[in-house]
């Protein structure tokens, strides 16, 4: 049954009914026609599906071209494009099938005449394509069971690998930023060391021009050299390793955030071509329940515009998330590539460098033995400069040698009073000293009996007397007579 919406109209003549077809409805979008000559490939097929045509539609045309075929790659027909005519014999008011057997009996090449559909693909994106593209997004991550509990259809192509990458990438990610951190940290540690090495460097040669002993200034300038030369060998070294830091800095900050970048669109694009896959799935859908009910529908008996419109849509859309595909499987590999391969000789310069600067360090260290430096201190070794007035322990005038010969004879004097005091008082209380035994037996008797007068001795004389020092009045304290006489 053709759906065809059926008026009544009186003619002149009489009383009489015809059947009137509604006008298009091309909603805005123009056609142009053109013809083309596609040479069949060796199975007899042009690449081509054909919808439309009678009984329900008064048009046929083209619902999809298929990839790597001799439509595709021609490249003239795209989807929504009109059927006129196959090989010079029309179309009008066939089926598909009829069509489709008319293209199988061309011989080589079919030469098909068009009517091509300018389309705007802004023009399809309507409020419903953006709201199932929501739709795909959440049911992306669900499970199977999730979603049929929440009656969410889960279309083809979801749980897509690549995007599932995007949690690798972050992981990579993360590694990466932690290693160029830490690397970072340690040259910088380097860096503070080799400031501190070069200080001490300075210093020691500051120390080696102002030592006035040859031994000790050599000691001095050859440890100031070796600190310089152990600085040399740390900047080198982070010479070396600071191009590691900038390749993984590269793929840290360029790499990573492209391809991530790369897949947020290529998801885009799969969840905007999976939206048009719905949308058309729904309108086959509302056809066949319309032919079911043999209604007639409007969308599809004026020409079924809007549908044409959303395979074309559908047509870029599927091109678009292609290419995007692509891009995101060579970056991926290409990322793959470089974290395996180059990750190892990236870490394996960075410890040869800081192995390399710790031998030449030790090797440094491990020369002639500098210290500790024998050096002869002067008097003025440990005078420092100072506002206050230094006061020496003696008199320029007076001889040291005095002055300690002076407090040791003190010392004997309040000793022999001590002893004079207890003696003293010994014969107060009744001791008798001659029936005591002689502390030296040996000596004869006027030796112990003689004992000069200490208190009227000045400090010289009785230093002299006991023979403590050489004194020039030597001889004046030999006629007074020594405490302890000459024993032969």
């Amino acid at each position: 049954m053709a759906y065809y919406s059926l008026h009544y109209q009186r003619s002149v003549a009489g009383y009489g009914y015809r059947y009137y077809r509604p006008h298009e409805d091309k909603m805005g979008m123009t056609v142009t026609s053109g013809s083309v000559t596609i040479k069949k490939d060796e199975n007899n097929l042009i690449g081509i599906s054909i919808g439309g045509g009678a009984p329900h539609c008064p048009c046929l045309y083209i619902v999809q071209i298929f990839d790597n075929t001799a439509a595709s790659r021609e490249g003239t027909l795209q989807s929504g494009d009109e059927l006129v005519s196959i090989n010079g014999q029309s179309v009008k008011g066939k089926t598909k099938v009829e069509v489709a057997k008319m293209i199988q009996s061309a011989k080589d090449e079919v030469v098909i005449n068009y009517n091509k559909l300018h389309a705007d693909p802004q023009q399809g994106k309507s409020l419903d394509i953006v709201l199932k593209k929501m739709k795909h997004r959440l049911v992306e991550n669900m499970s199977s069971s999730t979603a049929d509990a929440l009656g969410l259809s889960r279309a083809i192509l979801c749980n897509d690998t690549l995007v599932k990458k995007m949690q690798e990438l972050q992981d990579t990610e993360l590694m990466y930023r932690g290693l160029v951190d830490h690397c970072k940290r340690v040259l910088h540690a380097h860096l503070e060391l080799l400031q501190t090495m070069k200080a001490m460097g300075d210093i020691f040669a500051s120390l080696a021009v102002r030592e006035p002993q040859p031994r000790a200034s050599e000691a001095f300038r050859v440890f100031g050299e070796r600190h310089r030369a152990m600085e040399r060998s740390g900047l080198e070294m982070i010479r070396q390793v600071k191009p590691v830091l900038s390749d993984m800095g590269t793929y840290l900050h360029k790499a990573i955030p492209d391809t991530r970048l790369t897949v947020k669109k290529y998801a885009d694009a799969k969840f905007e071509y999976l939206a048009y896959c719905l949308k058309v799935k729904e309108m086959d859908d509302e056809e066949c329940s319309y032919a079911a009910l043999q209604e007639p529908n409007y969308r599809v008996e004026t020409g079924n515009y809007e549908y044409r419109l959303i395979l074309r849509c559908r047509q870029l859309a599927r091109a678009r998330f292609a290419k995007l595909r692509s891009d995101v499987l060579v970056k991926m590999e290409l990322l793959d590539s470089k974290h395996v391969q180059q990750l190892g000789g990236q870490l394996v310069r960075i410890v040869r460098g800081l192995s390399e600067m710790h031998n030449q360090h030790l090797e440094e260290l491990s020369g002639d033995v500098l210290f500790p430096v024998e050096v002869d201190l002067s008097n003025s070794a440990f005078q420092y400069k100072s506002t206050m007035p230094v006061v020496p322990a003696f008199a320029e005038d007076e001889d040291p040698d005095i002055e300690i010969g002076e407090e040791l004879g003190e010392n004997l004097l309040s000793e022999n009073l001590i002893g004079a005091n207890n003696r003293r008082s010994s014969t107060e209380n009744g001791t008798n000293e001659e029936n005591s035994a002689p502390l030296l037996p040996d000596l004869p008797s006027n030796a112990v009996n003689r004992e000069p007068n200490y208190e009227d001795m000045d400090n010289l004389t009785l230093l002299s007397s006991l023979c403590l020092t050489d004194s020039p009045n030597r001889a004046h304290s030999a006629e007074e007579g020594s405490l302890i006489p000459n024993l032969e």
